[in-house]
């Protein structure tokens, strides 16, 4: 409560009509009113709404068990009692599974006072989708429609010794034994509600049930899907979402023992089903962590994360077309975990990047007639940096470049455009590399953002400079024959871009302007 009145209200508001829906809820042991909500509703559509109260089990794999058992329509719908459905949302989905002989249909679902949904599964409507080529995996919740015929033959059911995660178990062996899965995706039909306290069971759990829920729903998923691409794609999700989360900012700050047993437990499904394609599709930070955990290298993996969470990543060490992220333990004998780990293996590292690369000062430098633009950065890079170069681009940046900060340059595309004179050195204050470069100034109508280029792994990468909130140079004016201002400023983006334009345009009224007042200047004379 209240969010069970909302619930309730989406289900009995539903387009498909009463005569078509039975909805069964399971009291499990509330304490805050639900039960004698639930039974309001029981008393208002009899012929609809069963109640069945029961003593509190721990979590929603039992109270799911009852209701199944219960149910008699040719589908099953799940739905979380803080959570609530778009009005035609069980019509469209049971059309939709006639139409296609679907045994699974996942509607399009998104999240409600801040609570996360993956959203990659909706981008278009698709009637027959696999489990192994297809973002599924990142959307293992019960709230899809299921064919009951399916989950009868399989005799599919919760595991009720599960109090996180056993929603997924049921999920996955569902959709392995469909005939077809589809989505619909052109309607929302399930809103998932973050309640204001967080108080979720999901949000509730700890570090050691997570991993052991986590473990028993890999080991039930491996019994299904034998070794393979197949089940790398299943499994892909856990290492990327579940044990990656168990190794966040909140890891140094747990008990000695706890950590160790975290380590040892990830170690033990690293082993199991960390394949080597596995490893090597994980991104370098996942990957030095799950490294770390693997070698029992406790306190430098916690040395890690913490230094990351203070300061940021560390820079790439470059050797010619290969790239390495200096974690600790990084060619530690001590440690003893291979290079590979370390290695920028294909991923974009284009946020790292942007992150990394700050912006220090800038300045005008004018000799005669020539002007040219000062600018001072420090890269996260280190080590062969010999690619590095600053140039003045026309032209905005994608805005796939937005999120990240920073892009890489497809193969084979236009190089970076003219360049500076480059100075690059080791920074003697703190990681990565200063940049001293000069941008040449042109005396031309323009508006150009400062960018670094660099080498990582051998693909170019594009850096717009940041300002950061440091102070600009004055504008200026330059040039006799045909005097020109330029001006360095932020943009909307907070990225550094230099406008040049002429003080007059020839013909215009600025021009004329001009010559008046040099008449005046030769009579006075």
């Amino acid at each position: 409560m209240p969010y069970l009145t909302e619930c309730l209200d989406s289900l009995v508001a539903q387009s498909i009509g009463l005569d078509r829906l039975e909805v069964i809820a399971v009291d499990d042991g509330s304490t805050d009113g639900s039960g004698p909500e639930l039974d309001r509703f029981a008393a208002r559509y009899p012929d609809t709404v069963t109640v069945l109260h029961q003593a509190n089990s721990g979590g929603p794999a039992a109270p799911s068990n009852r209701g199944l058992e219960r149910a008699t329509g040719r589908f099953v719908f799940f739905v979380g009692s803080d959570d609530r459905l778009g009005e035609e949302a069980l019509e469209r989905l049971v059309a939709y599974a006639d139409e296609h002989g679907s045994d699974v249909v996942v509607g399009r679902a998104v999240g409600v006072n801040g609570r996360y949904v993956h959203q990659k599964l909706y981008e278009h409507n698709a009637p027959d989708i696999s489990l192994y080529d297809s973002p599924l995996p990142f959307t293992l919740a019960n709230t899809k429609l299921f064919r009951r015929a399916l989950v009868e033959k399989y005799a599919l059911r919760f595991p009720e010794d599960l109090p996180v995660g056993s929603d997924q178990p049921f999920t996955i062996e569902a959709c392995v034994r469909a005939r077809r899965i589809s989505v619909l995706a052109d309607y929302i039909c399930y809103y998932a509600v973050k309640r204001g306290d967080a108080s979720n069971i999901t949000y509730r759990a700890d570090h050691l049930s997570r991993l052991r829920c986590t473990a028993r729903i890999m080991d039930h998923a491996a019994g299904l899907v034998e070794a393979g691409p197949n089940r790398d794609a299943l499994l892909s999700r856990h290492f990327t979402w579940e044990l990656s989360k168990l190794l966040l900012a909140d890891f140094p700050a747990l008990p000695a023992v706890t950590r160790k047993t975290l380590c040892d437990g990830i170690a033990e499904l690293l082993d199991a089903y960390y394949s080597e394609a596995l490893r090597d599709g994980t991104g370098v930070r996942r990957r030095v962590r799950f490294g770390l955990a693997r070698q029992g290298a406790v306190e430098a993996l916690s040395r890690a994360i913490a230094d990351e969470t203070r300061q940021g990543a560390p820079p790439f060490l470059l050797e010619g077309d290969r790239a390495f992220a200096a974690y600790p333990g990084f060619r530690d004998p001590a440690t003893g975990l291979d290079d590979r780990y370390y290695e920028v293996l294909g991923e974009t590292v284009a946020g790292r990047l942007a992150a990394g690369t700050a912006f220090e000062s800038a300045d005008w430098e004018q000799h005669g007639e020539d002007l040219g633009l000062i600018v001072r950065l420090r890269i996260a890079v280190t080590g062969d940096t010999s690619s590095v170069a600053v140039a003045l681009a026309q032209g905005a940046m994608p805005q796939s470049a937005d999120r990240p900060g920073a892009r890489r340059l497809p193969p084979g595309g236009p190089g970076p455009p003219s360049l500076g004179d480059v100075v690059v050195k080791p920074a003697e204050d703190g990681p990565g590399t200063v940049v001293l470069a000069r941008l040449p100034v042109p005396a031309v109508r323009a508006k150009k953002g400062v960018r670094v280029y660099l080498d990582v792994a051998g693909r170019t990468y594009e850096i717009p400079v940041r300002t950061e909130g440091r102070p600009m140079p004055l504008a200026r004016r330059w040039g006799e024959a045909e005097p020109h201002r330029v001006a360095a400023w932020p943009n909307s983006k907070g990225r550094l871009v230099i406008t040049t334009a002429p003080l007059m345009e020839r013909g215009g009224w600025a021009t004329r302007l001009w010559r008046v007042l040099g008449s005046e200047r030769k009579r006075s004379g």
